[in-house]
């Protein structure tokens, strides 16, 4: 399969459509991150269908100060990555292509959830990302678009814009992609310093300690609805002289739904310590947040959550995240 370049819309819309049309948005410098996008948007257009992979770095969601200069343009990496993995079409428009008026006028607002987590870190960010992204969809006309879960952020407000605005599009999340020590795949790892790289560790690492304790919590409270009378089980044993099983007995009896101030906790023990390390990690946020507008949660929360992290390592600021449910139906 040879994957073709086009710069302008009217090159695109000039394509015979066949069967499904599936889009990736990516700003480029592609990595196995976006090859796996790729290879599941492949998947759903089926070999009768189009895959469109678009690179565009998209000036609006750079705020003040932020990288946009410095991040990477590597276009003709980007067409073989996107070859290989079976895309069709490379869109990369100019920046007079995607706002051939200057800057727009008009503008999606992200609304309260563009305002949490990365938007009060990057004040603006969502809004010039849901405004690019409407902008392509309608540029590409796609029937599915694809966008990876490391953004979960991003994939819940293009979800909510979708939904909110009835854009006639499906919209697909794919599971985040990490290299063999854990670290989430970003076009931004490149400016990591081995010694960064190291201390960049801890946000997998940390959201892996939250995870585990997740897991056991929630195993606790499995057993806590299987084990009857587990408090007068845990007193009994306690008067027997059993203190090691008591102990047991106690945490089964007080194990609560989940508990996410202690899944925040074990978490945050290993940020703390990665502040000490030579270069530091400097803590943005963390927080277990409910995706659906990613507002904090409580602990008598249940169902799907998203624990996330955002730090700066030297110079560059790195996001991670993974899912978490809470309360898992008995």
């Amino acid at each position: 399969m040879t994957t073709t370049l086009l710069r302008t819309a009217d090159e695109l819309h000039a394509r015979v459509r066949r069967g499904r049309r599936a889009v990736v948005m990516t700003m480029g410098a592609l990595h196995e991150g976006h090859a796996t996008l790729i290879r599941t948007a492949r998947g759903i257009a089926g070999p009768d269908g189009e895959v469109v992979v678009t690179v565009f770095v998209n000036p609006l969601q750079f705020g003040q100060g932020e990288d946009l200069d410095r991040y990477p343009r590597t276009l003709e990496a980007d067409l073989k990555v996107a070859e290989q993995a079976g895309a069709d079409v490379v869109f990369a428009p100019s920046v007079e292509e995607v706002y051939p008026g200057g800057e727009p006028q008009v503008r999606i607002s992200a609304g309260p959830m563009g305002e949490r987590l990365e938007g009060a870190s990057r004040p603006g960010h969502f809004d010039g990302m849901l405004t690019v992204v409407a902008k392509l969809l309608h540029l590409t006309r796609p029937d599915t678009a694809l966008y990876g879960q490391k953004d979960a952020q991003q994939l819940a407000l293009i979800r909510r814009m979708v939904r909110d605005l009835n854009f006639g599009v499906e919209i697909v999340g794919v599971p985040t992609v990490r290299e063999e020590d854990g670290l989430a795949l970003s076009s931004r790892n490149r400016y990591l310093s081995p010694q960064e790289r190291r201390t960049a560790l801890a946000l997998s690492q940390a959201l892996f300690a939250g995870l585990d304790r997740h897991v056991a919590l929630e195993a606790l409270r499995a057993r806590a609805r299987e084990v009857p009378a587990t408090r007068a089980r845990a007193e009994a044993l306690s008067a027997l002289g059993e203190s090691r099983a008591a102990a047991d007995a106690h945490a089964v009896a007080e194990a609560t739904p989940g508990n996410p101030a202690a899944v925040r906790a074990a978490a945050r023990l290993v940020l703390d310590d990665a502040a000490r390390f030579d270069p530091p990690l400097r803590l943005d946020y963390l927080a277990l947040v409910d995706p659906s507008d990613f507002s904090e949660i409580g602990d008598d929360f249940t169902g799907e959550a998203v624990l996330a992290v955002a730090a700066r390592v030297g110079a560059t600021r790195l996001i991670d995240n993974i899912p978490l449910t809470f309360g898992a139906a008995s």
